[in-house]
C-alpha cells in the first residue's frame, strides 16, 4: 500500500507515456489515474454489479452471463472495467445497445483511488474474472463489506509459489472472496491450500461464450465462402512465418489457396506484411469493413471482434501462442470459437492456459497436435482434400459442454447475488 503510493506519480507518468504510443485510449485514459474522471452514471435505486476483467478474452468470457442476469433480473445495472485497450474498444461494440451496462478501465491499484473508485460507484456485488487480483483492491473490498466473487479463477503452480512468498498476506487475500468459481481442478487444489472459500468448479466460463454465425450479409461473405481458405488465429511473433511455409507448401497443390492470419497483436499487422512481400507473397492488410480483394493470398486482419466471421468459412484452423518454446508456461490461446463454429483445430505443444479444454478436444479429435510446418501442411492438405463441409459433430461437442457450465454458474452465481439469507 505504502510503495503504490509512492509510486503514484511515476504511474501517472507511464500512462501518459503508454498514451503516446497508442497503447491507451486517446479519450479516455486518465480514468486510470484521476477519479474526477471516473464518470459515474449509475441510477439511484438500482443494483449494481461490478466485473472486473482484464482483457478480451475475460471480456468475453462474461457476456452470457449479464445477457442471463440482464434477461431474468429487472432494475439491474452492470458495471464493466478492463485493463487494455483492445477490451475497452471491444466492450463499446459488444454494449452498445445496453443502456444499463457501463464500461471504465479500472484505475491503476493505489488505495485512494480505489476508495474512491468504489465510493462513488457504490457497487452491491463485485466479481472479479480469472486472475485480477489486487491486493488494494480486496482490502478495501473486504473493510466495505461487499460481496465478492471471484469467477474462472486461475492460478498455476509457478503464480501459486509466488503467492507462498508471502504465505499469511495470501491467505488473508484469497479468504476475503465469498465465493470462488475455478476455470481447473489445479486451480481448486491451489486456492484451498491459499485458505479460499466456497470453492467449485464448474468448467472453463470461456466454454459459454455464445456466437453469432450469421455472416451473410459481410461485405466479404461472398469472397470467403467461393475460396479455398484456411486461419491462423491468435498468432504470435514467429509463428507467422511459419504459417507463411505451410502457405508455400499449400500453393504448390492449390494455386488458389488463400491464407488467412489474424494476430492477437495488430500492432504488428506491418511487420507480417513485411514478412509477406520478402517472400513475393501478395498481402493485404484487412482493417474493419473493407472488402478483401481478389488478387492477394495472405490477408492480415487488422480489426478485434472479427475473427469468426473469417472461422465461420474455414475448415481448419491454426490457434497460436502454442509453438514458443519460451513462453511454454504461460502458452495457448483460445481454441472455443473455433471449434463450436465447426472448424478442425491445429496447435502446437506448448498450450498451458488451455490445457483441459485441449485435452478435451484432443481426446474428441477436434484438435490435433502439430510440430512443425511440413505436418500443418500436410495435415491442411488431407483437410482440403477431404470433406468440403463442416463436421457438425465437433459443434455438439462444444455446445453441449457450453450449455451445462452455463446452467451450473449461473446456479451458483445467482445464489451469490440474490440470496439475502446466505451469509458466507
Amino acid at each position: 500500500r505504502v510503495l503504490t503510493s509512492i509510486l503514484y506519480p511515476f504511474l501517472i507518468l507511464l500512462i501518459y507515456f503508454r498514451k503516446i504510443i497508442k497503447k491507451e485510449d486517446s479519450n479516455r485514459f486518465k480514468e486510470k489515474i484521476f477519479f474526477w474522471n471516473f464518470n459515474v452514471l449509475r441510477e439511484h435505486g438500482s443494483k449494481v454489479i461490478w466485473f472486473h476483467a482484464a482483457s478480451i478474452g475475460e471480456l468475453k468470457s462474461i457476456v452470457p452471463l449479464i445477457d442471463e442476469l440482464n434477461h431474468k433480473n429487472r432494475n439491474l445495472e452492470f458495471l464493466i472495467t478492463t485493463v487494455t485497450l483492445s477490451s475497452g474498444n471491444l466492450a463499446k461494440e459488444i454494449f452498445k445497445n445496453n443502456n444499463n451496462v457501463y464500461h471504465r478501465f479500472f484505475p491503476i491499484d493505489v488505495e485512494f483511488l480505489i476508495k474512491k473508485f468504489i465510493l462513488m460507484w457504490r457497487p452491491d456485488a463485485i466479481i472479479i474474472v480469472e486472475t485480477e487480483v489486487w491486493p488494494n483492491l480486496i482490502s478495501i473490498i473486504k473493510k466495505n463489506k461487499i460481496p465478492l466473487a471471484i469467477i474462472n479463477a486461475r492460478l498455476t503452480e509457478k503464480t501459486f509459489k509466488r503467492w507462498m512468498f508471502f504465505p499469511q498476506t495470501a491467505k488473508n487475500i484469497f479468504n476475503s472472496f465469498d465465493l470462488c468459481l475455478t476455470a481447473n481442478q489445479e486451480t481448486k487444489k491451489f486456492l484451498h491450500e491459499l485458505n479460499a472459500r466456497n470453492i467449485h468448479f464448474f468448467g472453463n466460463i470461456k466454454l459459454i461464450g455464445r456466437i453469432n454465425a450469421d455472416f451473410s450479409d459481410d461485405i466479404n461473405s461472398h469472397f470467403l465462402s467461393n475460396n479455398l481458405i484456411w486461419c491462423a488465429l491468435s498468432t504470435h511473433n514467429t509463428e507467422e512465418a511459419l504459417c507463411l511455409e505451410v502457405h508455400l507448401e499449400l500453393k504448390k497443390k492449390y494455386s488458389n489457396i488463400k491464407t488467412i492470419i489474424i494476430p492477437r497483436h495488430t500492432n504488428r499487422v506491418k511487420k507480417i506484411k513485411k514478412l509477406c512481400d520478402n517472400l513475393n507473397l501478395g498481402s493485404q492488410i484487412l482493417s474493419k469493413n473493407e472488402r478483401i480483394l481478389d488478387k492477394h493470398e495472405i490477408i492480415i486482419i487488422n480489426s478485434f471482434g472479427d475473427s469468426n466471421k473469417f472461422l465461420k468459412y474455414s475448415n481448419s484452423v491454426f490457434i497460436g501462442k502454442s509453438t514458443i518454446e519460451k513462453l511454454e508456461r504461460v502458452g495457448g490461446q483460445n481454441p472455443i470459437d473455433a471449434a463450436k463454429l465447426g472448424c478442425k483445430i491445429y496447435h502446437g505443444p506448448y498450450v498451458y492456459n488451455f490445457k483441459e479444454i485441449y485435452s478435451i478436444l484432443d481426446k474428441n479429435n477436434v484438435s490435433k497436435l502439430i510440430k512443425n510446418s511440413k505436418e500443418l501442411a500436410n495435415n491442411l492438405i488431407n483437410d482440403l482434400d477431404g470433406v468440403k463441409r463442416k463436421d457438425e459433430k465437433f459443434s455438439r461437442i462444444m455446445n453441449n459442454l457450453s450449455e451445462t457450465t452455463l446452467f451450473d454458474t449461473m446456479k451458483i452465481l445467482n445464489k451469490f447475488l440474490f440470496d439475502e439469507t446466505k451469509k458466507t
